[in-house]
């Protein structure tokens, strides 16, 4: 009876044990498998995070890209506008030296006009010198051989022809109608007004001796001598 009870329980220990060790094994598999799930989780977490970290460091790049484009078009723009006011400022600039030529060109036809006007009113023929000319006037011609003559004649040495020439160059270039239209000065001498000159004759309009004897008397009487009076010139642009 004994030797019966020690074999079943030899064999009910037995088949505990092989329970025992398949409950085990299969424990022993879930941990393994739950162990190799969770060690792939972490992998495509950390997957995940380095994807998200690519992401916002190209997302950096772009930003600073769009940034460096904003400014270089800023840079650029501003550059233009410079050069843009520049343009317009040298634009309007010689605009006004255009308007100014054209002002003094009018002014220049417009005084020629009156000269003309004048000649024809008087006549317009210079009245011809027929007193003697010196031999140290010879190498002139015209009205400032007339004027050489007329100089030396009324007491002035041949070394002052040169003033004398300068500055009835100067004021009219020795024409005998010459006309200033904004200041009435008239003749070789620019007498203002003209008519002062008919204290000599009365053909001061087209006679250049009449007009050279004025001027001679006018500036040995303010300035002693022509080269006196063409220094006063060259000073204040007047005599």
């Amino acid at each position: 009876m004994n030797r019966l009870w020690s074999r079943v329980g030899i064999r009910v220990g037995a088949v505990g044990l092989l329970v025992l060790g398949v409950i085990g094994g299969v424990y022993l598999g879930q941990g393994r498998e739950v162990q190799q799930q969770s060690a792939e989780a972490q992998l495509v977490v950390q997957a995940d995070a380095d994807e998200i970290q690519l992401l916002k460091e190209r997302h950096g790049e772009h930003a600073a890209a769009r940034a460096w484009r904003t400014e270089a078009e800023g840079d650029a723009a501003a550059k233009a506008s410079v050069e843009a006011k520049a343009a317009a400022v040298k634009a309007r600039k010689l605009e006004k030296q255009v308007i100014a030529k054209k002002a003094e060109a009018k002014k220049a036809a417009d005084a020629k006009k009156a000269e003309s006007a004048r000649s024809s009113s008087s006549g317009g023929a210079s009245v011809p010198f027929t007193g003697p000319i010196p031999a140290s006037c010879d190498e002139f011609s015209g009205n400032r051989k007339v004027g050489c003559a007329l100089m030396i004649s009324a007491g002035f040495g041949i070394d002052q022809f040169p003033c004398l020439n300068k500055l009835w160059n100067k004021e009219s270039n020795w024409r005998t109608t010459a006309a200033n239209s904004s200041s009435g000065a008239y003749g070789i001498p620019q007498a203002l007004p003209g008519s002062k000159m008919a204290s000599v004759a009365s053909d001061w309009k087209t006679n250049p001796a009449t007009q050279i004897k004025w001027g001679l008397g006018y500036i040995e009487g303010r300035y002693n001598t022509p080269c006196g009076a063409w220094s006063h010139s060259q000073s204040t642009g007047w005599y």
